[in-house]
């Protein structure tokens, strides 16, 4: 497989198989998780980590980030948090948002949605790195939310730190018709 990915590649490759009638690899998704992993101040930047970790110079209050990220889960516009893209809907179910420590220290960020938009995992996290700042307060990042406009206190933050973990899908009969569904543009109110 390696003649296929290149000797250096960002993905392995460990299995393939046919997939099943139906099946469209974005659109028969009905959730993807991410992980977004930052080192602070307080975990110290390790370069040996740097290509699967932001680091940002300050001591981040991972408590008030991860209470921040966990307001924002549910059916919600998320036009604040998105790039706008035009035809495309910013509107998305918020599955799981939170914040831990990893053994070494490091902020880790679990997201999972039914869709992302474009720049929204790294926006969401801008967002809470702000709160750990004392930049925004916790509150903040909802009622940014709500107001649906990009405010210039929420930086997207580099792609570095940003890993897509695993895809869920339907079962194999209903994959072609979540990938119907998912096509179709959505409302909010």
């Amino acid at each position: 497989m390696s003649g296929v990915v290149g000797s250096y590649s960002d993905v392995a490759v460990t299995r393939s198989a046919e997939a099943a009638p139906g099946f469209d690899a974005r659109f028969s998704a009905v959730w993807r998780r991410y992980e977004y992993r930052i080192a602070d101040a307080v975990t110290g930047y390790d370069p040996l980590e740097r290509h699967r970790t932001t680091s940002v110079r300050a001591s981040l209050d991972h408590e008030a980030m991860d209470a921040a990220a966990r307001s924002l889960i549910g059916l919600h516009d998320f036009a604040a948090y998105c790039k706008p893209r035009e035809e495309a809907t910013t509107i998305r179910t918020l599955l799981e948002f939170d914040w831990h420590r990893d053994e070494a220290g490091v902020l880790v960020a679990n997201v999972k949605a039914d869709a992302f938009c474009h720049s929204m995992v790294r926006a969401l996290v801008g967002a809470c790195v702000a709160v750990g700042e004392g930049r925004l307060d916790t509150e903040d990042v909802s009622d940014i939310r709500d107001a649906r406009e990009r405010v210039p206190e929420v930086k997207v933050l580099a792609a570095r730190g940003l890993t897509l973990t695993q895809v869920g899908y339907p079962a194999d009969d209903l994959l072609a018709q979540r990938a119907e569904q998912t096509r179709a543009r959505r409302s909010y109110e």
